[in-house]
């Protein structure tokens, strides 16, 4: 059956069905936790205070489905209420308020049925309820569908270098194995299959049509120890988002050694490079040694802002996610990363490339701003109404 876990409660309003794990159950544990369309669901406990009491409602029932043991089921009559309706205005400032004041905060944040029994519920009448639900409901379209668009040009920029560059799509490779040739391995000094996967050796044949060097040619690799004082930014990795190079809204502290890094540094994420995390640094700080910290050696040559677009792109990843090393943690090595092959291009097509990423990254940023506001607005008209008495 399908299970209705924590996880599922963050991913939006109502839990999203086709996406829940699958799990045994026996006969006697569904009628015990068997969940129902219009059940809502609160989080039990929570490790963070503000995930505990968080809502969510099972909007469709395809197929018979249980809720797990750190969920709080609520059976909605639906003659009543809107489970739609109740799980917005659960998630609304009045509410969270209530539950956080109420909930048991110790080594996790814990929240008791009889409090959420408790919680105190305007009810308007049934159409108007629909009518603040189709009203959010429009709202958070809206803000979708601009978080989609800033996602595509995002995502976009791999194609927007690969034209520029005039680089061929990387076909997939057909077989599951294949083999080499000793003298390759030899060469190499790497007696890694991985190592030599048709997919990094159908890329690197992609860049060598091209002019190109490797990257140690290109870059210092900078290791000088910083020291996070307080005024020093610290970046660790999840201060770096995947394959945008966007900063994320993290907020991380240094527990052990650090790198100091300067403005128009490239940082590469050596942890996982599968990852894909590669942020050109806005200012000066510190960050995790799991970033290799680069300094272009010639910026009249190579712009430092091409070069953090290009280490982003599909053909450097093709490269780097068979060259980790480790099982737990895999990792790009020093003696590797030096020799990740690297497109070039003249000054005038790597500026091109700069300007036409900086404006997709820009476009994105404010979509992403519109869209915040429009979900926050609509947010605020639908409390509104309920504390005016508007609602009707």
């Amino acid at each position: 059956m399908r299970l209705v876990n924590v996880f599922d409660l963050y991913q939006s309003t109502s839990v999203i069905e086709n996406a829940l794990d699958r799990v045994p159950v026996t006969e006697d544990e569904y009628k015990r936790f068997n969940a129902k369309k219009g059940d809502v669901f609160f989080c039990r406990s929570s490790i963070k205070p503000e995930g505990v009491g968080w809502t969510s409602y099972l909007e469709n029932e395809e197929e018979r489905s249980v809720f797990e043991c750190h969920l709080i089921r609520a059976r909605v009559d639906q003659a009543q209420i809107n489970p739609a309706y109740l799980s917005n205005y659960l998630r609304g400032t009045i509410s969270r308020k209530y539950i956080l004041a109420h909930a048991n905060v110790t080594t996790m944040a814990t929240i008791a049925q009889g409090v959420v029994e408790a919680i105190p519920i305007v009810l308007p009448p049934l159409d108007v309820q629909n009518r603040l639900v189709n009203e959010l409901d429009a709202a958070r379209a809206q803000r979708d569908r601009a978080l989609a668009e800033a996602d595509r040009l995002l995502n976009s920029i791999d194609d927007l270098v690969k034209r520029l560059l005039r680089l061929p799509d990387l076909p997939s490779p057909a077989h599951a194995g294949y083999a080499i040739r000793l003298s390759l391995a030899k060469e190499s000094s790497t007696i890694s299959a991985d190592y030599f996967h048709p997919e990094r050796m159908l890329a690197l044949r992609a860049i060598q049509a091209l002019p190109n060097a490797a990257l140690g040619t290109l870059v210092s690799f900078e290791r000088q120890l910083g020291t996070n004082s307080g005024d020093a930014r610290y970046i660790g990795l999840a201060s770096v988002a995947s394959n945008t190079g966007q900063l994320t809204d993290a907020v991380e502290t240094a527990t052990g050694q650090c790198f100091a890094f300067e403005k128009d540094d490239v940082l590469y994420g050596r942890l996982r490079p599968y990852l894909n995390k590669v942020w050109l640094s806005a200012f000066s700080g510190v960050c995790s040694t799991e970033f290799h910290v680069m300094r272009v050696l010639n910026q009249q040559a190579l712009l430092p802002t091409y070069l953090a677009v290009v280490m982003r792109t599909q053909l450097i990843v093709a490269q780097t996610k068979h060259m980790m090393t480790g099982n737990t943690h895999p990792r790009l090595a020093n003696e590797d990363v030096v020799n990740l092959l690297i497109p070039l291009a003249d000054k005038a097509t790597q500026q091109r490339i700069v300007d036409e990423t900086l404006a997709c990254q820009a476009e994105a940023a404010r979509l992403r701003t519109h869209a915040d506001t429009v979900w926050q607005q609509a947010r605020e008209r639908f409390e509104q109404q309920l504390l005016k008495g508007d609602a009707s």
